[in-house]
């Protein structure tokens, strides 16, 4: 991705996200980037499963690090009743200016967030006790998937923005690495999606977004 198309705006809740201005793409929900991630991801997706975990640890897949927001209010998140092996794919990542211009150091925990993006690429690294990240530099379309997974955050961008991250194919990847009860999250609450999910024999719902944002997002579990 070319950096000179990236631009920084501040969002509704006073959070930053990244514009991609050659794709008029952004990189959160330009209604809060902060309470997007807090809600679909982390409340959503790894507070609802970890309900059940017992301390059990988890493995989540974040499709698409970005800008790490989604890692570091997980992190943020973690502890002994919820331990967490954190994997997260990126084909593109962010330079470190541009990481730092984004001042999430102000909304979130800096030191984490720092550790965060700090962390070597394709190696897992402990930041916490509970919290072990895992960033790989590769292709989600193309690459090999890791297996028995508990959680995905799918932020992909928009389905009509890079379709190929949507397809059928792309999906049945996904599908076939999951965990029973494992569950999956994503902002899109289009109806293709929704089915494209069920016929790969996930048990879909839609649920209330978050506030001032999307009136549904997506929440699959698989069966």
């Amino acid at each position: 991705m070319n950096e000179s198309s990236l631009k920084i705006e501040i969002t509704d809740d006073g959070s930053a996200t990244i514009l991609v201005t050659e794709m008029n793409e952004h990189y959160h929900s330009v209604k809060g980037a902060l309470t997007e991630s807090n809600h679909i991801y982390r409340d959503c997706a790894f507070m609802h499963r970890s309900n059940s975990c017992d301390g059990k640890p988890l493995r989540l897949l974040e499709i698409g690090f970005g800008t790490g927001l989604n890692a570091v209010v997980t992190a943020m998140a973690a502890c002994a009743e919820r331990p967490l092996h954190y994997i997260t794919l990126e084909k593109f990542p962010l330079d470190e200016d541009m990481v730092k211009h984004l001042h999430y150091d102000e909304s979130v925990d800096g030191e984490l967030y720092k550790a965060i993006h700090d962390a070597e690429w394709n190696t897992p690294v402990k930041i916490t006790p509970h919290f072990t990240l895992e960033k790989r530099k590769c292709d989600y379309l193309q690459d090999e998937l890791p297996c028995n997974i508990d959680i995905v955050y799918f932020d992909a961008f928009a389905p009509e923005k890079q379709p190929e991250m949507w397809s059928p194919e792309a999906f049945g990847r996904l599908a076939a690495i999951l965990n029973k009860d494992a569950v999956l999250t994503t902002y899109c609450a289009k109806g293709e999606i929704r089915r494209l999910l069920a016929s790969l024999g996930l048990s879909v719902e839609r649920i209330a977004g978050p506030a001032g944002g999307k009136r549904e997002i997506l929440r699959a579990t698989k069966l």
